[in-house]
């Protein structure tokens, strides 16, 4: 239980978004949360979480697909 528990917007502030955003992915369930009373927060873990599984890795082009029809 280390884990910092964040408002909406403190992880709307840490994702660049508006409140709107982590509000949304607390209604559609797509990231974790805790109910303290009326007051919803979000743990720092959850949002790692998120945006790790939501990486998207560079994929190095092919020296075949670079080449040009003369």
């Amino acid at each position: 239980m280390n884990d910092r528990y964040l408002s909406v917007d403190q992880v709307a502030a840490l994702l660049g978004t508006t409140p709107r955003f982590p509000r949304r992915l607390i209604e559609e369930r797509r990231i974790r949360y805790v109910k303290v009373g009326r007051h919803v927060r979000i743990p720092e873990s959850a949002i790692e979480e998120f945006v790790r599984s939501r990486t998207v890795e560079p994929v190095k082009p092919h020296r075949a697909t670079l080449r040009r029809a003369a």
